[in-house]
């Protein structure tokens, strides 16, 4: 599970997540413009645990788009990515309307237990998420940034 957290992180250059499934399969989550790496792989792990194929978007650009203009422009956020909490209220949202949100949703009990892996050390935010979620997190020992903690 490490190993391919930092094969991804070492592929794309940014923070990269794995989380191993009950079943043994290893999920992995890279950085994109939406979402932190710990949001991905948390909704990859749904999605596989539902058998949904990975391509499919659960949530659309067009819900988290407007989430990240709140953080940015009103929160004072610096990063505009969603967080993994975030992330789960805008899948809820999406269950609403679409079932293939709804059964990602629902596997989200399936996920106590199951180890984790972050390749930088995760806000207290994510690792907050993973924890509630009954994740067991390991991180490796390096910030995303230059700062030296989390606020």
């Amino acid at each position: 599970m490490v190993a391919a957290a930092a094969q991804v992180a070492e592929e794309t250059g940014n923070p990269a997540g794995a989380i191993e499934l009950p079943s043994g399969e290893v999920v992995t989550g890279k950085t994109t413009d939406l979402m932190g790496a710990s949001s991905a792989t948390l909704l990859n792990a749904l999605k596989r645990l539902a058998g949904i194929d990975h391509q499919h978007h659960l949530i659309s650009r067009e819900a988290i788009e407007p989430i990240q203009a709140v953080k940015v422009n009103h929160l004072g956020s610096v990063n505009p990515r969603l967080h993994s909490d975030e992330t789960l209220i805008a899948l809820a949202i999406s269950a609403t309307t679409n079932p293939l949100a709804k059964r990602a949703l629902d596997q989200l009990s399936a996920l106590r237990g199951c180890e984790a892996h972050s390749t930088v050390i995760l806000s207290p935010v994510d690792s907050g998420t993973y924890s509630r979620l009954g994740l067991r997190l390991t991180c490796e020992p390096q910030y995303e940034t230059n700062k030296l903690y989390h606020k």
